[in-house]
């Protein structure tokens, strides 16, 4: 495995956009709208595109018709047309083989790979932005549109979280060829790393990469959205009992990242994230944290319990995942 570039690479610039896979389409759709509190913005007959109220772009998430749940891809935006063509480059140099294609609702020219772990990728740079149609107009113009809350009013995508087999070496594909950051890993005392948060800019992390615990690949742990404060998390959970829906974990203080979160399972089956705060990495000489444990023991900053279902769900559920062994 080659060494790390010593010059930080910058070309990748934000999680721009995740296909979500569902066996109930709508039932899975009206979830993210009337109870998530996001917006549709184009529908085909097995598609549903839907964005945040905060979202610059067209779209940031599409739910696609499926037998099973799960990640159908996941999209990176590069920093311009260049970058693109320059991480495209590093991953045919390292030997994956992708594919170019026209693009999708709301996005150009993309090319798509395998990821290390088994998970559909996608690199793209031009995005539609989104205009707001009248009566939608922000009272602010560095706003997309006016702000009129439903449901959790989730404000924009932030960060997924994949199952991988190997943390360590999903973590150095990521940081050698994409540029990603590692802002904090989980390497227990004599044990192989377990987890790993990495980030394109300053956030805690764009991108979890949590071990698989079984023999399968390209799974799904969670999709997040942020959301502005710590009261609009807890708003969500009074939301989320109000409409019927179950809260598995939260609301809590992660260890790692320190954001404060709240976790659903939609109904397709997928696990999503409402997140709020975080740390932000300005130091352009960050040294990466590496956690041997739960602090104190902990599994959570202030010790709330982790269920076991946190650590067993996952989508497509196992063996029915890609690769599972029957």
């Amino acid at each position: 495995m080659s060494a790390l570039p010593a010059e930080p690479i910058y070309d990748v610039a934000q999680l721009g956009h995740v296909e979500l896979l569902t066996p109930d389409l709508e039932a899975s759709a009206q979830f993210f709208t009337d109870v998530y509190g996001l917006y549709r913005v184009a529908e085909t007959a097995d598609a549903v595109y839907l964005r945040a109220w905060n979202d610059d772009v067209l779209t940031s998430l599409r739910l696609t018709a499926a037998e099973q749940p799960g990640l159908g891809h996941v999209a990176w935006r590069t920093t311009s047309p260049q970058a693109l063509e320059r991480r495209v480059a590093a991953l045919e140099e390292r030997g994956v083989e992708g594919a170019w294609h026209d693009g999708d609702v709301g996005h150009g020219r993309a090319y798509r790979y395998t990821g290390i772990g088994g998970h559909e990728q996608e690199l793209y740079f031009e995005s539609e932005k989104y205009r707001a149609p009248e009566g939608q107009e922000p009272y602010l113009p560095n706003q997309p549109q006016k702000f009129a809350p439903h449901g959790a009013a989730a404000a924009h995508i932030d960060h997924i979280n994949l199952l991988v087999p190997n943390v360590a070496e999903a973590s150095r594909f990521q940081q050698e060829t994409l540029g990603f950051k590692l802002r904090e890993r989980l390497t227990p005392a004599g044990a192989e790393e377990v987890g790993a948060w990495l980030s394109v800019m300053t956030k805690a992390h764009d991108l979890a990469l949590t071990k698989e615990p079984h023999p399968t690949e390209g799974r799904l742990h969670h999709l997040a959205y942020a959301v502005e404060s710590h009261l609009d998390v807890i708003r969500a959970a009074d939301i989320f009992m109000e409409q019927g829906v179950g809260v598995e974990f939260g609301p809590a203080k992660h260890s790692r990242t320190q954001g404060f979160f709240l976790y659903v399972i939609e109904p397709g089956g997928n696990r999503i994230e409402i997140f709020t705060g975080g740390i932000h990495i300005f130091s352009p000489d960050f040294e990466p944290v590496t956690w041997t444990t739960e602090a104190g023991g902990r599994g959570t900053a202030w010790g709330t319990p982790v269920p076991e279902s946190f650590h067993s769900h996952a989508t497509p559920p196992y063996p029915v995942a890609t690769g599972a062994a029957l």
